[in-house]
């Protein structure tokens, strides 16, 4: 049976209890005596603490609505794009904070109660109360990490305060200081957190917990420091090799899939659509959802209101299948047909976005394995391509896994006959994307999509996928990147995915002549490139992107494009009756070209990325009431 993460302030009530224990104190009156009494009071205090991994103020948040979680954080980033909402970092219309905005330091408070009451505790052991130690100084610094993302210079609290605790009114610290702080704590929970399986249960916080959060946190602030030249970042990049080495060791194996006969990369897709990943190689945390605890992920992509798809130049981000570019590879087919942009491609690709297809609603010509469907196949056989592609899925023999079926269908089971659909009337908007690459990462058959929040697929918090990948860029930014540290990394994440291994003596500056810029005009490194592509392309829709732009200061080269869709025709347009009618070619002069929704925000709208987006504004209302604190620049006014 699948294990709950208990958020509520009830559980202190698991506390263990006896005669002398209720004589000593009254029931109704909890306090820190009477919940810091045994290990068990200490389990139950920090349930709550696992509430941050589904907190929307993390963008790898994996919250039960997927449309406010990790989706967001690629949103931000640029990859993806919805059907109604601006980008609001590249139309700057990114709000004033008067409150929020993730200036927020509960979390840290109750660490805090929590680690000061430790050696108070006369019935644990010194083994015991080092556990909990270690486990209140993961939580504590997963939550700085996303306070040193977002506002740099952070006031640093490690006890408990009150009203009048002086550290409350007390300035910001430099962000190098708390960042230092945050790997010292890191490094010692790694060190002394103990084995107590049994006592905490399975899938909690253990000593490859911290060792992934170490690597996700030493990358980020490593190449923060770097690339944003604040100096001091070998140690962390140094730090993230060696941490993500012990972790790759420990989890040798990638999860490929529920048989063996399935589609290309499907082990890739069924990270995000398995019914119980506590039985997935490589998964090192996860979300459980069942029945009391479900979700609304894939119900959001059965919806026509799904408001998320990726855009072209994303796309073009894929690589062929025998691992060169769109610009270089022989099997690239072009985009003036959707078949022919997905056809040769990375098979991930098709796992993330609904590959094309077309059938005959109540047609003739039934599937074989289904006679009364309520659609058949057209006398076109390229229409099939992907349906029969993507049908592999079915010899999976555990229907709780995988399950990525066309034709798609919406919500309420009805058949959506072709994709892309950019919204025709006539099909009543059954799974629609303005763009024409709906973003299907969740979507499954095997969930009930009748009602909204009945999904009870897992969702991954830290899989050893991240770890490859931060192991592969932190080796690149030390000098040490080749062809062994690609076959250990990269090549592992290709090789699952049905595509050519990287051939590092084969990347130059030729490799892909449309490589882009940082955002002081420099190419990056075409090796380098490569690895950023790989990231990017394994955690798409994972939320990781607006770290990463911003960390790789190369946010003007994902944000500040004009988001265009796939190639059309403006008769095809026009006909389709569009519930948003300035869905339109990207230049209105030609008959035909790329659909677009929004203008472009530098050329046309004169907006943009504005450097001051590279830290969040301190709410006003904080330095109203603390004058200690002072503004990132750029907010001041």
């Amino acid at each position: 049976m699948k294990k709950i993460f208990i958020i509520a302030a009830m559980a202190l009530s698991l506390a263990s209890c006896n005669d002398e224990f209720l004589d000593k104190y009254p029931v109704t009156d909890i306090s820190e005596e009477t919940a810091f009494g045994s290990y068990d009071n200490f389990k139950a205090f920090t349930f709550p603490l696992y509430d941050m991994f589904t907190n929307t103020t993390i963008q790898t948040s994996v919250n039960y609505c997927a449309q406010s979680s990790c989706y967001n954080g690629d949103f931000y980033a640029g990859y993806i794009t919805t059907k109604s909402s601006y980008n609001p970092y590249a139309f700057q219309t990114v709000s004033q904070s008067a409150s929020g905005n993730g200036w927020d330091f509960a979390y840290i408070r109750r660490v805090n109660i929590m680690l000061s009451n430790i050696d108070k505790c006369a019935s644990m052991s010194a083994a015991e109360k080092n556990h909990w130690r270690a486990v209140g100084y993961f939580f504590h610094s997963f939550w700085y990490m996303e306070l040193i993302n977002r506002f740099g210079d952070v006031p640093w609290i490690n006890k408990p305060l009150n009203e009048v605790s002086p550290e409350a009114f007390g300035e910001r610290i430099a962000r190098k200081i708390v960042a230092d702080s945050v790997l010292t704590r890191l490094q010692w929970a790694e060190a002394n957190i103990g084995e107590f399986t049994t006592k905490d249960g399975s899938n909690t916080i253990n000593q490859d917990c911290v060792r992934a959060a170490l690597s996700r946190f030493t990358l980020r602030e490593g190449t923060w420091r770097k690339y944003h030249k604040l100096g001091d970042y070998e140690k962390y990049l140094t730090e993230c090799a060696r941490v993500s080495k012990v972790l790759m060791a420990k989890y040798p194996k990638l999860y490929t899939g529920c048989g063996t006969e399935v589609t290309p990369g499907s082990g890739y897709g069924e990270m995000w659509t398995t019914e119980d990943l506590g039985k997935v190689p490589g998964i090192i945390l996860y979300k459980p959802y069942n029945a009391l605890v479900p979700h609304n992920f894939s119900y959001q992509e059965h919806i026509s209101n799904s408001n998320y798809g990726l855009h072209q130049a994303t796309v073009d981000l894929y690589l062929c299948k025998d691992g060169k570019t769109i610009s270089k590879s022989p099997l690239y087919n072009g985009d003036k047909d959707p078949y022919s942009t997905f056809r040769n491609r990375d098979p991930r690709m098709l796992l993330t976005i609904m590959p094309p297809f077309k059938v005959v609603e109540n047609g003739a010509n039934k599937p074989a394995d289904n006679p009364k469907a309520t659609w058949g196949y057209t006398n076109n056989p390229a229409d099939r391509e992907y349906i029969d592609l993507i049908g592999v899925n079915s010899s999976c023999a555990n229907p709780g896994v995988g399950m990525k079926r066309l034709p798609a269908q919406n919500w309420g089971a009805s058949l959506l006959p072709y994709s892309p659909n950019i919204v025709d009337k006539q099909i009543k908007a059954y799974i629609c994307s303005y763009s024409g690459y709906f973003l299907w990462k969740n979507y499954t058959l095997w969930e009930e999509s009748g009602t909204a929040t009945l999904n009870t697929s897992d969702k991954p918090i830290f899989k050893i996928e991240e770890v490859l990948l931060n192991y592969a860029e932190a080796m690149w930014e030390l000098g040490q990147f080749n062809q062994s540290v690609a076959d250990e990394s990269i090549n592992k994440l290709r090789e699952r995915a049905a595509v050519a291994k990287m051939v590092v003596s084969d990347i130059d500056a030729n490799f892909d002549p449309n490589r882009p810029t940082d955002d002081d005009g420099n190419l990056i490194d075409p090796l380098l490139w490569e690895v950023r592509r790989e990231r990017i392309i394994e955690l798409m829709g994972e939320g990781f992107g607006f770290y990463d732009v911003r960390r790789w200061r190369m946010a003007k080269f994902f944000i500040n494009k004009q988001q265009k869709g796939f190639w059309t025709t403006k008769d095809a347009v026009s006909k389709r009756g569009l519930l948003n009618e300035t869905t339109h070619l990207a230049d209105p002069t030609l008959t035909q070209g790329y659909a677009y929704l929004f203008a472009d925000p530098v050329n046309t709208e004169g907006k943009g990325w504005l450097d001051k987006y590279y830290l969040y504004q301190v709410p006003t209302n904080e330095i109203v009431l603390n004058p200690a604190l002072t503004q990132n620049p750029g907010w001041e006014h």
